[in-house]
């Protein structure tokens, strides 16, 4: 048991608060990117200092932490993973960066990526994803860089992300996208040639208006 005295209570209960919350918190991240470790086949053995039993990921490599540690980085682009994506990714609500540009992720894109509301930078290029470009990635108030290109992506580029300002950079090229290419908001500015070699992509749309086509699923 311990005993606080009435001047030193404030203090000592704060400094046992924030421990706590630093704890809940790291194993809230830790557990959900061991999910996703969990999810992968790692040949080169990139992800062996992914220790679940510590109190927070930061100690573990391709990891990066703020001075809160919270993760604000996962960078893991051309290490020779393969696996899935899993929904626990979206619990990362402190993340900035995740780049797993250049493996062999397969499996679509989960809709818990529009929960990561300080994503800056999503790089999921040159993997083997497929499915539909989530609506829910027009939640991303932060994203400034969204680069998807060089996977098996179907379906349109959806229109939730003419509403993310910040967007600076859209690159979907090279895969099976269908429909039309938005021209509002941040896509003024994206060149044509980030949307070339998608065979069923009619081109911008006209007058803001998305084409509707049955056909593009």
């Amino acid at each position: 048991m311990v005993v606080f005295n009435s001047r030193g209570s404030g203090v000592v209960l704060v400094v046992v608060l924030t421990v706590f919350l630093t704890v809940v918190n790291g194993n809230i991240e830790g557990d959900s990117l061991y999910a996703f470790r969990h999810s992968l086949t790692d040949p080169d053995n990139v992800l062996d200092s992914w220790d679940p039993t510590l109190v927070n990921p930061c100690t573990w490599f391709h990891i990066t932490c703020n001075q809160d540690n919270h993760v604000t980085r996962v960078d893991l682009g051309n290490t020779n993973l393969s696996g899935l994506l899993v929904p626990e990714l979206g619990k990362l609500e402190h993340l900035q960066y995740l780049e797993l540009y250049k493996n062999n992720i397969q499996g679509t894109i989960p809709n818990e990526l529009g929960n990561l509301k300080s994503l800056i930078s999503l790089d999921l290029y040159n993997n083997n994803l497929t499915g539909i470009i989530p609506p829910t990635l027009g939640k991303l108030k932060s994203l400034v860089f969204l680069r998807l290109n060089d996977n098996h992506l179907v379906g349109r580029i959806p229109r939730e992300l003419v509403n993310v300002s910040t967007l600076k950079v859209v690159d979907v090229s090279s895969n099976n996208l269908c429909g039309t290419i938005p021209t509002k908001g941040p896509f003024e500015h994206i060149p044509l040639s980030n949307f070339e070699n998608n065979p069923r992509l009619e081109g911008p749309e006209l007058q803001g208006l998305a084409s509707y086509d049955t056909n593009c699923t």
